[in-house]
């Protein structure tokens, strides 16, 4: 007999719990009615043990049915919902490892309450339907998740650095050559690497590179600054030294075909990045970078072409590092991406940690603040075509709200996207431990803002950059009077 596949396992436990119950067996009876220990029946209940053939036969007797019918996948008309559920595979594509939950765990939790439940599926169906909210969307926020749960650090992917920087002798001084990692590719990896070759790909131009395994080429934009292709090498060693065999072959992710594939994508970006900006090196120059006294926008722009790395590169380290050893745990990363000339303002890559805070993307397909920093400079640089990067620092006050944040922002082009500029924004929430590790919190110099989520749900009336009426702000008050004059009819 063939092995059984997890989902036949939790049906054939499904099954048996349900037959079991309406027999009104215990564990004990079934037991002693079988011949099965209670241990053994406790695991084909809950999914993990399909029985031998006459063990099945034996089931299927003491609980007045055939051992066809117990072991087909039909599990009635109650427990459709979760047989739909275990044969459209949403639940073994789900990262559920990660987070230590069993699969079969799951499936007896639907079963418990299958028609309640599966209205509950059902609806979030649908509203993702109504969102257009793909599969790979759902992969990247379960990474987000990950992420989020592990406050973004990870002490083996550090300790996979350092034994990598250690075994090849990596120089110990940053900025890292690209050429150094480079030469490992070619000789340690057997790559092929092309300087130039998407240039005869115009539909690739919004790509850095593109790996082809079958030939061991890595094709890259010709129009990639320096520290691009350093950061393209980084990624495809971590690949490489990592072992991570489920990837995408290119530098983005265009659709994600399974979780591990994400999750492998930013093992390897971290590998990079870490790579780049070496751990106690950096916490050490940020540190002097915080304690002076007042902000200043070109020591921030100096610290990151000290390790000569890309804003997001950069942003991406001080998210790993502030959390972990500056114990200022309440952050928030948000990347904006603009199409010039136009007015709408997308966030495509974003972080929270410790908890969900209030600049966050809300799908409504509503205007963002634009008290935002972020938006604030896009704009500007949209209107200054001459000037590639900006960095500003603002102190944003939550309309309503006692949180307030340090957000320090840079804006650039999109550089090699066309016609996009992009912004990214580091948001610390003010706490005791953020005024006493960053002396310029309190420099006069930093603009202070009341800001809030989106345009339509501000209730800020003399805002004289707002994008859109306040329908939301507007439809509540007017429950909120119609409610109030159904009570005065009493």
């Amino acid at each position: 007999m063939r092995a059984k596949t997890a989902n036949e396992r939790i049906i054939f436990g499904l099954k048996v719990k349900q037959l079991r119950l309406q027999q009104g067996f215990s564990f004990d009876q079934l037991s002693k009615q079988t011949g099965i220990s209670l241990s053994y029946l406790n695991e084909i209940e809950k999914g993990k043990k399909f029985p031998k053939r006459d063990k099945v036969h034996q089931l299927a007797v003491a609980l007045g049915t055939t051992a066809d019918e117990l072991s087909n996948d039909d599990l009635g008309r109650e427990l459709a919902p979760v047989s739909e559920l275990l044969k459209s595979n949403f639940l073994n594509e789900l990262p559920l490892e990660l987070f230590g939950i069993e699969l079969s765990k799951v499936a007896e939790i639907i079963a418990a309450a299958p028609l309640q439940v599966g209205a509950f599926i059902s609806t979030l169906l649908e509203i993702s339907r109504s969102y257009a909210l793909r599969e790979e969307n759902f992969y990247f926020a379960a990474l987000r998740s990950y992420l989020e749960l592990n406050a973004n650090y990870f002490p083996q992917l550090e300790q996979a650095v350092e034994n990598f920087t250690e075994q090849h002798n990596l120089p110990t001084i940053r900025p890292l050559p690209p050429r150094i990692l480079r030469e490992l590719l070619e000789d340690r990896y057997g790559y092929e690497i092309v300087p130039d070759g998407l240039d005869d790909q115009p539909a690739l131009e919004g790509l850095r590179s593109v790996y082809v395994p079958s030939s061991g080429r890595l094709l890259l934009n010709a129009k990639l600054s320096p520290v691009q292709r350093g950061f393209q090498f980084g990624k495809e060693i971590a690949f490489n030294y990592l072992k991570l065999k489920e990837r995408a072959n290119t530098s983005s992710i265009l659709r994600g075909r399974v979780f591990e594939e994400v999750l492998n994508h930013s093992k390897a970006t971290y590998f990079s990045v870490a790579l780049h900006l070496p751990l106690h090196p950096f916490i050490a120059e940020l540190r002097q970078f915080f304690q002076r006294k007042s902000w200043d926008m070109m020591a921030f722009r100096d610290l990151m072409l000290r390790f000569n790395a890309t804003p997001e590169m950069f942003y991406h380290r001080l998210t790993n590092v502030i959390p972990e050893f500056f114990g200022m745990r309440d952050l928030f990363f948000l990347r904006f991406v603009h199409d010039r000339g136009t007015d709408d303002f997308v966030i495509d890559k974003e972080l929270h940690l410790s908890r969900r805070h209030h600049p966050h993307e809300n799908g409504l397909l509503e205007h963002y603040c634009r008290r935002w920093i972020s938006i604030n400079l896009l704009h500007r640089l949209s209107a200054e075509p001459d000037n590639d990067l900006r960095i500003e620092a603002q102190r944003s006050k939550y309309f309503g709200t006692d949180d307030e944040y340090l957000c320090i922002t840079l804006a650039r082009t999109d550089y090699p996207r066309p016609g996009k500029n992009v912004s990214v924004t580091l948001g610390l929430l003010i706490t005791d431990t953020v005024r006493e590790e960053i002396a310029f919190l309190d420099d006069p110099a930093l603009p202070r803002v009341i800001v809030n989520t989106t345009c339509e749900r501000c209730p800020i009336e003399d805002c004289q950059v707002r994008a859109a009426p306040p329908k939301v702000v507007n439809a509540r008050e007017h429950y909120l009077a119609m409610k109030e004059a159904l009570q005065g009819l009493r």
